[in-house]
């Protein structure tokens, strides 16, 4: 097997911006990407997973990479928070946020967003890995009417690896990445600046994810897509994951579920980044077509 070349990194993408939400009082950091010289056609905001930051979704070692840049480019507004617990909100939550109290804290940033700035015909929800449970949190509350649809990567209902389970830093990595030949020369020099030290509050979550799912699933009533990445291993999904996964979700009108070759679990980090940010693009465009016709909710 071949490795990946670690050479110099790639510059930023230039058309992001940092800027700040409050969510009822907690401050929370984001990246920004705007469409030029025209309105958003709607917003995806993105969230990253655990141990990781709002930068996972910039490309830091390679612009191609960047999910900001391509969604803002195919005019898109595209913002990458850092959850609560992570970014500037460490300050006030050093020990992090569980899953529901983040939906609430999230929920609440996402009005300030729509409240400061232009974002189209309304929100898709992009999360990866820990981020998709506050964001299927968020969508099963219900309290945002502008939301279209979620975008999900690296989560699914049945651990493949139990949470409980003792994992090796050596088993952890080969968890994260898969082969390293599937991401870019720099990813893991300028990767490094996509982590963040994991909040105490969220990880106490992470075990009663399963049961947590199963209360909520059935509460959904907005497109939902899931995408699973060749060698992702952190998640059950085969045949028989997978069907008891759509079926948990009965009342969202349409449940996606796609497979990423060539990719692992930190599926936005790699060679096949573009691809996949494609696929979130086009899912985006087919939510808002539903909405646009009617078609969100089951007649």
């Amino acid at each position: 097997m071949t490795t990946a070349r670690l050479d110099a990194p790639a510059a930023r993408s230039a058309e992001v911006r940092s800027i700040t939400l409050d969510a009822d009082g907690v401050t929370l950091s984001a990246l920004l990407a705007l469409p030029a010289h025209r309105p958003p056609r709607a917003t995806i905001v993105a969230l990253h997973g655990a141990g990781m930051s709002a930068a996972y979704f910039d490309g830091p070692a390679h612009p191609e990479t960047s999910f900001l840049a391509i969604a803002a480019s195919l005019g898109f507004a595209a913002v990458a928070l850092d959850r609560p617990g992570y970014g500037h909100s460490t300050r006030q939550l050093p020990q992090g946020q569980g899953v529901v109290e983040q939906a609430a804290t999230l929920t609440a940033s996402l009005r300030c967003l729509t409240a400061r700035f232009e974002t189209g015909a309304g929100i898709l929800l992009l999360a990866h890995s820990f981020g998709s449970k506050p964001a299927l949190r968020i969508a099963a509350d219900g309290a945002l009417p502008e939301l279209l649809g979620l975008d999900l990567s690296g989560c699914g209902d049945e651990y493949a690896v139990p949470p409980t389970e003792q994992v090796t830093r050596a088993a952890r990595q080969r968890l994260n990445w898969g082969p390293l030949r599937l991401y870019p020369p720099g990813t893991f020099q300028t990767g490094a600046a996509a982590l963040a030290p994991t909040p105490p509050r969220e990880s106490a979550d992470v075990a009663r994810w399963p049961e947590m799912f199963a209360d909520l699933a059935g509460r959904i009533r907005i497109p939902v897509r899931f995408t699973f990445a060749e060698y992702e291993r952190w998640w059950s999904h085969d045949r028989r994951a997978l069907a008891r996964l759509r079926s948990r979700l009965h009342e969202a009108p349409r449940v996606l579920i796609d497979h990423q070759h060539d990719a692992g679990h930190n599926i936005s980090l790699g060679w096949t980044a573009r691809a996949y940010h494609l696929r979130v693009l086009g899912f985006a465009e087919e939510c808002l077509w539903r909405r646009g016709t009617g078609k969100e909710h089951r007649p």
